[in-house]
C-alpha cells in the first residue's frame, strides 16, 4: 500500500516531504513490531540493544560512555537503561578498576539466555521485509545509509 493510501493524504510539498513523511511512518510500523517482539522478554528495543552490545564485547566490560557510543540511540538515557538490566539480572555493573569515575557494566548468564531466546528475532524482522528482493533490500540499505552520512543536516535540525 502507497503512503497517500494509507495516511489518505495524496498530495505532498515535493518528493522530500513524501519521503519524510514515509520514513517517519514506516518508523513507526517498524517500532510497533519490534515492541511486540520484545515485549515477550520484557524488554525494550534499546535495553536489547545494549545486551547484544555487552555480548559483542565480552568478557571484556564497558562503561556506560563506551555503550551510548554504541548504540543506535545516540539521545537515550544509557545509565537508566543499564540499572533496569541490573534489576532485572539481566547485567551487572561495578566501579571500573581503571577509573574509579567510570562504571563498568558486564552481561550476566541471565542476559546471554534472553538473548539466545531472541537470536531468531532477526529471522522475524527479516519476515517484515519479505516483499523486497534481495538486491531491492541492498539498495534501499544503501539509500539509508547515504542519507545519514549526511551528518550537516543532522547538525543543522535545531535551526528548524
Amino acid at each position: 500500500m502507497t503512503i497517500e493510501n494509507e495516511i489518505k493524504q495524496q498530495v505532498f510539498k515535493n518528493p522530500y516531504h513524501k519521503l519524510a513523511v514515509n520514513l517517519m511512518f514506516t518508523h513507526s510500523w517498524f517500532m510497533s513490531y519490534i515492541k511486540m517482539v520484545f515485549k515477550k522478554e520484557s524488554i525494550t528495543p534499546n535495553q536489547y540493544n545494549i545486551l547484544r552490545i555487552l555480548r559483542g564485547s565480552s568478557p571484556k566490560p564497558l562503561s556506560t560512555l563506551q555503550i551510548r557510543e554504541r548504540m543506535m540511540d545516540k539521545m537515550s538515557d544509557t545509565s537508566r537503561l543499564v540499572d533496569r538490566l541490573v534489576i532485572k539480572k539481566l547485567v551487572t555493573k561495578k566501579v571500573s578498576k581503571a577509573d574509579n569515575r567510570l562504571v563498568d557494566v558486564e552481561i550476566t548468564e541471565n542476559g546471554l539466555k534472553v538473548l539466545k531466546k531472541l537470536d531468531d528475532i532477526e529471522d522475524k524482522i527479516a519476515s517484515m521485509f519479505k516483499n523486497l528482493s534481495v538486491e531491492e533490500a541492498l539498495h534501499l540499505s544503501n539509500l539509508l545509509d547515504k542519507l545519514h552520512t549526511n551528518k550537516a543536516s543532522s547538525a543543522n535540525a535545531s535551526n528548524v
